[in-house]
């Protein structure tokens, strides 16, 4: 198949009631409320600075929105459960009524339930429903997760990551944590995977995984490709974080050429760009 010409059935993706349409990639706008982000250093963690920016975000188009709590870069402190909430609940609860969805990214029980109970509508997990109580907290929600492949952990997760076979590894870890998940009464269709890129992986790791990211779609789940801004695409151009939109644009479309479904993005508006230009050339219309 050529990836540049070709995409996928689009299995549907369920989340807190609704049905996703994966017919066109979706775009998830990124809202970090922390202090120490690698990619806005905390710009908008104080006062209403983070309900401005999701706003902002979802006037340049985003589909969902992701707000994370705790940041989960290389080398990057533990953060308490009850700081993470208190950090991320009030932004949910303000973004209930704006008909966009959105996740959360955590990994913490408590923070899922809280987040659930105040209006989220998908948990976003790094280390995919692994830490304990976690399957608990979502099995009895209706809500969409997305599971990710991370070696190690953030702290120390990009101290020399190796694979025999990166892609067969990061396909075999996701596939049997949807088997997990599914095995404990969670329906395949509430289900997206992510390869984690930056996660533990070099950068020859990221772009193979890049390169053959369409061999996931064989696991049957839609994949989540999250590639902005991050250090891959500084090693290759030289950019600073704050300087890499054509790298994160030219990454984006590289993803959904190959499957993916959702890219999670910082510049919403200029990938939504990206996208209807992409989507000209495949004759499928606007996104």
């Amino acid at each position: 198949m050529n990836a540049a010409t070709s995409l996928p059935s689009a299995p549907a993706w369920s989340i807190a009631g609704r049905v996703l349409d994966l017919s066109r990639p979706l775009v998830m706008g990124i809202v970090n409320v922390t202090p120490d982000s690698f990619s806005d250093g905390g710009r908008y963690f104080a006062g209403s600075a983070a309900l401005d920016h999701a706003r902002r975000l979802i006037e340049e188009g985003a589909d969902l929105l992701d707000v994370g709590g705790e940041s989960t870069r290389p080398g990057a402190a533990d953060v308490s459960e009850a700081e993470e909430v208190e950090r991320v609940l009030p932004l949910v609860e303000a973004l209930r009524g704006t008909g966009v969805p959105v996740s959360v990214d955590t990994s913490k029980p408590g923070v899922m339930r809280a987040a659930l109970a105040a209006g989220a509508a998908v948990i976003n997990d790094v280390r995919a429903l692994q830490e304990p109580g976690a399957l608990d907290a979502v099995r009895i929600s209706d809500c969409g997760l997305v599971l990710m492949h991370m070696q190690g952990l953030p702290r120390t997760m990009q101290r020399e990551p190796h694979y025999e076979d990166v892609v067969a590894e990061v396909a075999a870890f996701l596939e049997s944590r949807v088997a997990v998940a599914t095995n404990a009464g969670i329906r395949a269709d509430r289900i997206v995977i992510d390869p984690g890129f930056g996660f533990g992986k070099t950068l020859g790791h990221n772009f193979t995984l890049l390169r053959r990211l369409d061999d996931l779609r064989v696991l049957g789940r839609p994949v989540l490709a999250g590639l902005s801004r991050k250090s891959m695409l500084g090693a290759v151009t030289g950019r600073a974080v704050d300087d890499r939109m054509a790298a994160s644009l030219a990454a984006a479309i590289l993803a959904v050429e190959r499957g993916a479904r959702i890219v999670r993005v910082h510049d919403v508006a200029a990938t939504r760009d990206a996208m209807k230009v992409w989507a000209a050339i495949q004759g499928r219309g606007a996104t």
